[in-house]
């Protein structure tokens, strides 16, 4: 009885903590799941706590958190180190896409966008690395997009956000090395989530009518056609696993349908090359 009292106190000592935001689907639930299975004690953010039921009822630990909310993000880091006394992994997942014109987006939600995706991924990394650098050792893991290196027409918020979460987490990536503690940056492509609809849907709703309804038709066309060649939400879960457990993971995980192919592009093409290539597959998919 004392030595599996003992053991149950080691095994709660040597557990590495995980916090993965926007739990409640898509990549974020699968990655919870994959935390799970490698041994992580693993608490599950997400807005409503009731799409977390079918997360709890597998171990994990649901917890009620707003990335645009101080309150609620400084009380779950609190909660967290007041029942783990650690934090060993921030998988910064929540965000959304807002397209539109960027002379028709509102300027109040352009700065919600930048809100979520961005703000609330860096002030989560300022109240995890704290704790990180006191450990000298911790993996911050911001989901960027294939969106963070590339540019469609209408996106221009979104991708707005995805270049600056790329741009912040090389600074992070330099600032935390000293301590112990890795950035990576993950690149999904086109991944099966309920993220393309979402889009088509606030473009057309955006730039549907007036000067821009050609291009919004087109890249709303785009956003909703991959359906079954997109990827699984478990191949970027994968990577995320092979990035928190590797001794020294990649700076970039680029993942999941399109990423690998259209970055390298972006990479080699000068700017008008790859402004016709954008046009010719917003054109082919509307």
């Amino acid at each position: 009885m004392m030595s599996g009292s003992a053991d149950d106190e080691e095994h709660e000592m040597n557990a590495k903590v995980a916090l993965v935001t926007g739990a409640s689907s898509g990549i974020g639930e699968a990655t919870v799941r994959r935390l799970l299975a490698c041994g992580y004690d693993t608490y599950a953010a997400a807005r409503r706590t009731e799409r977390l039921e079918p997360l709890a009822a597998v171990g994990a630990h649901p917890l009620a958190m707003d990335v645009t909310d101080e309150a609620s993000m400084t009380a779950g880091i609190e909660r967290i180190l007041a029942e783990t006394g650690r934090i060993d992994v921030l998988v910064n997942n929540v965000g959304y896409g807002s397209y539109g014109a960027i002379e028709d987006v509102s300027i109040d939600e352009a700065r919600r966008q930048f809100e979520v995706n961005v703000f609330g991924a860096m002030r989560l990394v300022q109240l995890v690395a704290p704790a990180m650098r006191a450990q000298r050792r911790g993996t911050i893991v911001n989901i960027s997009s294939m969106g963070g290196e590339i540019y469609t027409p209408l996106g221009g918020w979104y991708h707005g956000t995805k270049f600056a979460l790329e741009a912040l987490s090389d600074c992070l990536r330099l600032e935390l090395a000293p301590f112990g503690v890795d950035v990576v940056v993950v690149q999904p492509g086109g991944i099966r989530t309920e993220w393309g609809a979402i889009a088509a849907e606030n473009v057309v709703r955006t730039s549907g009518s007036g000067p821009y309804a050609r291009q919004a038709s087109a890249v709303a066309g785009m956003l909703a056609a991959s359906g079954e060649r997109d990827s699984s939400p478990e191949v970027v879960a994968e990577a995320i696993e092979r990035a928190v457990t590797a001794a020294r993971p990649r700076t970039r995980y680029a993942i999941g349908f399109g990423a690998k192919p259209l970055i390298a592009l972006r990479r080699v093409l000068p700017d008008r090359a790859f402004d016709a290539l954008v046009r010719r597959m917003a054109s082919m998919a509307g």
